[in-house]
């Protein structure tokens, strides 16, 4: 019979490490791990959170093929396409505690925010991650 992996023990798994790693797989690790909570704790909305696989090199046929498919520069990590209240969607840059946002993903923010229709926010750990779409997804239940 297979072990059944609590919720903390998942995140706790997933941040122990013996070795220090890049930021960058610091980044991709409580990612992960956030996406990991979100579908454990709203089943009902599995799918609805999503990655926007934005980053990475590429090459430069490949990139002139993918912005022309409509890859836009700075667009967030992760999108909750879930209104509530106030917004039309949560839109989540992930960070490390040292991460600053790129001049794309800041001009992108502006542009998202300029009308106050989506929420934007920059979560550097899980408990941010939490804490933000807790207090998002409790605005919809609040009306």
């Amino acid at each position: 019979m297979k072990k059944k992996l609590t919720l903390d023990g998942m995140l706790a798994r997933t941040g122990a490490s013996a070795r220090r790693k890049s930021p960058r797989d610091e980044e991709h690790r409580v990612q992960q791990a956030c996406v990991r909570w979100f579908n454990l704790r709203y089943p009902r909305l599995r799918g609805r959170l999503f990655a926007v696989p934005n980053g990475g090199r590429r090459d430069a046929v490949t990139g002139a093929r993918l912005k022309a498919e409509g890859v836009t520069p700075g667009v967030a990590d992760l999108i909750l396409l879930r209104s509530n209240r106030r917004y039309g969607a949560l839109l989540v840059e992930m960070k490390t505690a040292r991460g600053r946002q790129s001049p794309s993903q800041r001009r992108w923010q502006e542009l998202v925010s300029e009308n106050e229709e989506y929420r934007y926010v920059v979560c550097r750990s899980v408990n941010d991650f939490r804490r933000e779409v807790e207090a998002y997804l409790s605005e919809e239940a609040a009306g």
